[in-house]
């Protein structure tokens, strides 16, 4: 078992993540990259998704400090849609998300969501795309007014959630949920052992009523 204490800062400001994270037992601490998402273009939208991570994971790494203390890792974590031989990130308006859902009902498309997890002692770094096939299904005009109107689908990437007011727009996945959500944890839980970690390093203790105590260790 790990006797150092394990610390996890995710390189997002996406509070789906962090959800997700803290539900699976992680309480990680949040910085946000600053990255300029514009700045890289790819044909793949694998490559995209991935490069991305990379640079919100090094961005934030080089805020942090090495601690003789603690045992610091950095996730940075992108996602993009793959449809029809174009890349989807997030809208950049209330008329491209109307597009892209007046494209994509009734059809299917891939969410990829690049992961890059860096050790902050020693710079080993372990990455990887996780992709899952969504099915959206054939909504009506009026549906996709309203929820475009929500603002939902501006905030994320391919223009929909599947744990938001988009879930009901989906009629299936083939792959992890987490992966359209923005994080896989199955793949955290490789990419760690790939540091010579377990995921279970960064869960905590948590007592009745759901508080947090303390790490596992």
């Amino acid at each position: 078992m790990n006797s150092t204490p394990l610390r996890l800062v995710l390189a997002s400001q996406s509070p789906a993540r962090r959800k997700l994270l803290q539900a699976a037992g992680i309480e990680p601490d949040v910085l946000v990259s600053g990255v300029d998402e514009s700045q890289v273009v790819s044909d793949r939208a694998e490559d995209l998704c991935l490069e991305l991570a990379r640079l919100k994971a090094q961005a934030v790494l080089g805020r942090l400090r090495r601690s003789p203390d603690e045992r610091t890792l950095v996730l940075g974590c992108d996602s993009v849609l793959g449809f029809d031989g174009e890349i989807f990130g997030k809208p950049d308006d209330p008329a491209d998300a109307t597009r892209r859902w007046e494209r994509m009902r009734g059809r299917s498309g891939v969410l990829h969501t690049g992961h890059c997890l860096i050790d902050v002692a020693d710079g080993s770094r372990a990455e990887r795309v996780a992709s899952t096939t969504v099915h959206f299904a054939d909504i009506s005009d009026e549906e996709i007014a309203a929820y475009v109107a929500t603002g939902e689908p501006l905030a994320v990437a391919g223009a929909f959630t599947i744990d938001g007011l988009g879930g009901a727009f989906l009629t299936g996945i083939e792959g992890d949920p987490g992966t359209v959500v923005g994080l896989s944890l199955p793949l955290l839980r490789d990419l760690l052992g790939e540091l010579g970690l377990r995921i279970t390093d960064l869960w905590t203790k948590v007592a009745p009523g759901g508080q947090s105590v303390e790490p596992l260790g």
